[in-house]
């Protein structure tokens, strides 16, 4: 079996689990025609119908289409979003999870010319994530405050009072509904309560790899300075164009769980879940439970974080250290 084949396997029959009563819509662009078809290929050995809508491929703005469209998905039971952005932060998927239809958000972006559905971290035990999330959110669910520091600088706090954890593993059934092909633990924290320094090391999210440590502000929520190395004017460049300042609030902390990815700057997906990791993600955050809008959503990713849910540990330079079941 080919790469992209397995994981068009893994998506249909381990992720969203079609079944045949199931009314399919993969989301795509003409970019992902492959990726489409091949989904669509295990779908239909499934499902009632499988139905493909090709949009416009307009990059960080895929976005906008499906806030302005909120109804698009309701003819359906099911909706995979395999599009080069995610949509897993729009009213059309807000809308779509609200009525209990399955929504997989599936980001196809990729810096290195391989499919995403080519990588091994689709591999990942989707058991095990599961237990290793449930080890961390039980601590955060009852905080009010996350810390978090790194070996590079990091000095991070924020704040969190009323906002619930969650976490994504591919699974639609674990994600009560709806998830995204990142595995990872978010919590969607107050979006005027992330204060301190972020020493990026990891990824730029769709962007690719931080290529030197950059120092990035934050002060009541929002990034106010981003130190000009070269990583930082891409990261400046690319942040103006989307000509939107909430892009600049940080609306979700995340930790990374997928042990078989690696933070390299190949893809999205893969460097945001990796296991070792911590993520701010800017922007738009209503579908994960915040208040904030924009016209776009993505992440930073920094390495080996220490993270505290009020005064408790719950990771040293990347790892769990909770006396939990042992799950590496």
């Amino acid at each position: 079996m080919r790469e992209i084949e397995r994981g068009a396997r893994i998506v249909i029959e381990d992720w969203v689990r079609i079944k045949p009563w199931d009314r399919l819509l993969i989301v795509t662009s003409k970019e992902y025609r492959a990726e489409a078809a091949e989904l669509k290929k295990w779908a239909v050995k499934r499902a009632r119908s499988v139905n493909t809508l090709f949009v416009e491929n307009k990059g960080r703005y895929v976005g906008v289409f499906f806030d302005e469209n909120e109804e698009v998905f309701d003819p359906y039971t099911a909706v995979i979003a395999a599009t080069e952005y995610s949509l897993v932060t729009t009213k059309a998927a807000k809308r779509a999870i609200s009525r209990h239809k399955k929504f997989l958000s599936l980001p196809l972006s990729t810096n290195n010319g391989k499919s995403m559905l080519e990588f091994e971290f689709l591999r990942m035990d989707t058991k095990k994530s599961r237990l290793m999330a449930e080890v961390i959110m039980k601590y955060l669910r009852h905080s009010s405050r996350i810390h978090v520091t790194t070996p590079a600088g990091t000095d991070l706090q924020m704040g969190k009072k009323g906002r619930n954890p969650g976490f994504f593993n591919g699974v639609v059934k674990d994600g009560k509904g709806y998830s995204s092909a990142s595995i990872e633990v978010y919590v969607p924290i107050e979006e005027t309560r992330t204060d301190g320094i972020m020493m990026l090391d990891g990824s730029l999210g769709y962007i690719g790899k931080a290529e030197e440590i950059t120092r990035i502000e934050f002060r009541q929520g929002r990034i106010v300075k981003i130190e000009e190395t070269p990583t930082g004017i891409r990261l400046k460049n690319y942040m103006e164009a989307y000509r939107d300042s909430r892009i600049y609030i940080g609306g979700e902390f995340g930790i990374g769980l997928n042990s078989y990815s690696r933070c390299a700057g190949n893809c999205y997906i893969e460097d945001e879940s990796a296991y070792g990791t911590f993520h701010i993600g800017l922007g738009r955050n209503l579908a994960l439970g915040g208040m904030q809008n924009a016209k776009g959503h993505f992440d930073l990713v920094c390495l080996e974080p220490d993270i505290y849910a009020d005064n408790r540990q719950l990771m040293q330079e990347g790892k769990i250290i909770l006396p939990e079941p042992n799950v590496y």
